[in-house]
């Protein structure tokens, strides 16, 4: 789409995404996003539209860094629950306890039988946050190699996103299979019924943030909601499914 197409449509999505926190915020609703994907996908820009105009006292970003010795001697989870959402709060974590599905086992920073504990753990704990009543989803933005490279570079050229390099970033490409084999692994084993993973192919940011914002709002009821707006590519976005290799949504 074009720059004029994707300023319309990213300014109708954000008005509905007005409409859905006021729902939220008067209903003392819960709700919980994780983003997860490949280094240099565009988790940052993603979540940044998704809470441009929101009410920033009730939407928090959630990212967090290296934990400390204390957190380390914590059960696992222990450390997110505390940033989980109260009633009338959306809450976005960029990146989140599925590091230990793949960052950390991929990047030494866990044991074998830490992910694996992980691994068994990790459903029964986000079945208590849907039994809660957390309104709770999980997309995993991919992009295939080559772009990954091409952002990655970009990021060292321009000193505005200087920020975003990190020891991970640099091992990126270097990784890139090990990575690819721990996310195959997490998708088979952690896209559960009651909270299943949405893919969304990230090549094109643009096209994908604006997918990823309809998807959402088309899975929520809220009052006013215009279902027309909502449509969303589902080359772009799609539950996860063996055919989503097949249709070339995962990068291999």
């Amino acid at each position: 789409m074009n720059k004029k197409e994707y300023k319309k449509r990213l300014y109708d999505l954000q008005v509905e995404l007005v409409k859905f926190q006021r729902c939220v915020i008067e209903n003392d609703l819960k709700v919980c996003i994780i983003f997860e994907g490949r280094d240099a996908a565009g988790k940052d820009g993603t979540i940044k539209r998704f809470r441009e105009h929101l009410s920033p006292r009730e939407a928090q970003v959630v990212a967090l860094g290296k934990p400390s010795d204390k957190d380390k001697k914590s059960w696992f989870f222990q450390r997110y629950v505390p940033h989980l959402p109260s009633g009338g709060e959306i809450v976005f974590f960029n990146r989140s306890w599925y590091n230990r599905a793949g960052v950390e086992p991929v990047m030494g920073f866990c044991t074998q039988k830490e992910h694996e504990r992980f691994m068994h753990q990790v459903g029964s704990f986000e079945n208590m946050l849907v039994d809660s009543g957390i309104i709770f989803l999980k997309y995993y933005l991919d992009i295939d190699k080559a772009e990954q490279a091409k952002r990655l570079e970009e990021r060292k050229k321009d000193p505005l996103k200087q920020w975003k390099l990190s020891p991970v970033d640099a091992k990126a490409q270097e990784l890139w299979d090990s990575y690819s084999k721990y996310r195959d692994k997490m998708f088979k084993q952690t896209s559960f019924d009651f909270a299943p993973w949405y893919v969304v192919h990230s090549n094109h940011k643009k096209t994908a943030r604006i997918n990823v914002i309809a998807h959402f709002l088309s899975q929520m009821d809220y009052s006013n909601k215009k279902e027309e707006l909502l449509k969303w590519d589902k080359n772009v976005v799609c539950q996860f499914k063996p055919k989503c290799y097949e249709n070339g949504l995962i990068a291999p």
